[in-house]
């Protein structure tokens, strides 16, 4: 089981739902929103636990992306516990993944904590989708990602410093292997040919490259050196690039600018070509369809009412990708905890 330290450095930063969207050829486009309610934050950024529970997952249609629609709502546990990158749709539009990485348990007359192991499966082809399995992997599995083939998946175990190796057969959903990785990781992305994943060292202040054959992952021990604190990760559609957000303060603001690492995937072996300045503190990334442009949401001390740097709102980095060459061009002004 995780320390209480390595839970305290997962919160204190997100908003409480994380979501994703896929729209693959002949498929209605969805997204998947988790929303975790045993997680809030007081006036001084100080965590205030619920009961577990009361946790839902809710899908929506895009068919129409003027007029979403709630297909579905799912009593379903997952948490906002960093980084909200817990949930995944296959490229089918078949299933979802959510990844359950904490729970919230009575200890005394307090509530504490702990790490959970479960990843729930969700048949998005039954009308209303349902839980159709719950896995179970290592302590804590937090990001993940599912290949471009729809046959793998890949679960990163915080507390286990490991990877999980998911198989999907159809509405199967099973763990074939487990990788050791020497440090915790936060959150893993395959390449667009699917023969690679990479995966952040979030303590390590690394990011880690996976060889993938025939659905066999092994951990090359190629690490490489990112901004301090990285929590997520992206591959462009093309495969040549990789970018890092690196949170810079264990999962919180601190004032201070942090950097979105920029990984070259065609050098031989790959490497860090850059760091880009973005601002206070930055979590969720991703990069568009088209690969020209990416975007970090950044924290900006907006969860830290009591600190200096604290602003009531956070933002959104926009970065322009033009070939190698990444670049900041706007920070767009959104709402807290972003």
């Amino acid at each position: 089981m995780a320390s209480a330290s390595s839970i305290q450095r997962s919160f204190g930063f997100a908003v409480v739902f994380t979501m994703t969207s896929l729209c693959s050829a002949g498929a209605a486009p969805l997204m998947i929103v988790g929303n975790d309610e045993k997680v809030l934050w007081d006036d001084q950024g100080k965590v205030v636990l619920s009961s577990a529970g009361r946790d839902t997952v809710t899908i929506v249609d895009l068919a129409d992306p003027e007029n979403p629609k709630i297909a579905a709502t799912l009593p379903v546990g997952n948490s906002v516990v960093g980084p909200p990158v817990n949930v995944a749709i296959d490229p089918t539009n078949t299933l979802a993944l959510v990844a359950d990485s904490v729970d919230v348990i009575q200890d005394g007359d307090t509530l504490k904590q702990v790490p959970n192991d479960k990843v729930h499966v969700i048949d998005l082809k039954s009308d209303p989708p349902k839980v159709m399995s719950t896995v179970t992997v290592g302590k804590q599995p937090s990001g993940l990602d599912i290949n471009p083939k729809g046959d793998l998946a890949l679960v990163a175990n915080r507390a286990d410093n490991s990877i999980s190796v998911l198989t999907i057969k159809g509405a199967e959903v099973a763990v074939s292997d487990t990788v050791a990785m020497n440090d915790s990781v936060a959150a893993v992305a395959f390449t667009p040919d699917g023969r690679h994943a990479l995966t952040v060292k979030f303590p390590a202040h690394k990011i880690a490259l996976l060889d993938v054959t025939d659905g066999k992952v092994t951990y090359s021990k190629l690490d490489l050196p990112t901004g301090l604190w990285p929590y997520n990760v992206a591959v462009t559609p093309d495969g040549r690039l990789a970018l890092t957000a690196d949170n810079g303060n264990a999962g919180s603001s601190d004032g201070s600018v942090d950097t979105v690492s920029v990984v070259d995937l065609e050098a031989q072996p790959p490497r860090v070509i850059d760091r880009v300045i973005v601002g206070d503190g930055p979590e969720g990334l991703t990069v568009s369809p088209k690969g020209n442009l990416a975007a970090a949401a950044i924290l900006r001390g907006s969860n830290m009412k009591s600190s200096y740097f604290y602003n009531r709102n956070g933002s959104v980095a926009v970065l322009r990708i033009d070939g190698k060459k990444v670049s900041l061009i706007k920070d767009i002004e959104v709402g807290g905890l972003p």
